[in-house]
């Protein structure tokens, strides 16, 4: 899980634009020598009652170094680094297809979504909107916007319902017995950003969606779709 560059780590971040839409400090700027990335200083960041350790910015890079872990790469590389607002967030900006209709491809049968929505069973995202995919001028799908993950509790909430119940495929199987086999090592790293139960959460939840050898399907107890969902 190494870093593409650096430069990341250790240039100088400037910030250019503020995201007037997004609900907590959410900042484009520019680290010299790597390119244009997004920042969230946790100083910037709105408590949330059933989110009470931790941090959002801890969360997001949780999600990244598990994408990269379980071999997915859904997740642009993001780290955890001084900024002009103190420690935040800082993740790889995803140039996206402006010509794409995203409601329409995020309801296809696309199979990069289909890895997306098995990874935020996984990571039990409750905020799977469509405007949280982004897809480059290649076709690439990167998933964003993970602060809200790693809950104990049963929360997954998307828009990526279109694979529910369809039974795993053997590579997806053996993603989850992977994870399971390396269990020790995801706890190792991801220790430093989420809480030893919501660790012991993930694992028991990669251990039944191998049993279960099925997509999840929806909640009857929880809201299965974000609000708004775009």
């Amino acid at each position: 899980m190494k870093l593409d560059s650096k430069e990341m780590l250790t240039g100088e971040l400037r910030i250019t634009h503020r995201l007037v839409d997004a609900s907590n400090a959410t900042l484009l700027g520019e680290i010299e020598g790597y390119g244009k990335v997004i920042y969230k200083p946790v100083a910037g960041e709105r408590p949330l009652w059933d989110f009470p350790d931790g941090t959002l910015a801890g969360r997001e890079v949780a999600s990244f170094l598990l994408s990269e872990k379980l071999g997915l790469h859904l997740v642009p590389e993001t780290i955890l680094r001084e900024g002009p607002f103190g420690p935040g967030m800082v993740q790889r900006w995803i140039e996206i297809d402006a010509d794409l209709d995203l409601i329409e491809f995020g309801q296809s049968e696309d199979s990069q979504l289909r890895s997306l929505a098995l990874f935020d069973a996984i990571i039990n995202n409750t905020d799977r909107k469509f405007g949280h995919l982004l897809v480059d001028s290649s076709g690439r799908l990167f998933g964003c916007d993970h602060g809200v993950t790693f809950h104990r509790e049963e929360k997954l909430r998307t828009v990526l319902w279109q694979f529910a119940g369809l039974a795993l495929t053997e590579s997806e199987q053996a993603l989850l017995d992977s994870a399971l086999a390396n269990s020790n090592e995801i706890a190792k790293f991801l220790s430093e950003h989420v809480t030893e139960v919501e660790i012991e959460a993930l694992c028991s939840r990669i251990s039944k969606l191998s049993d279960l050898n099925a997509m999840p399907m929806p909640s009857e107890e929880w809201p299965a779709v974000p609000w708004p969902p775009v």
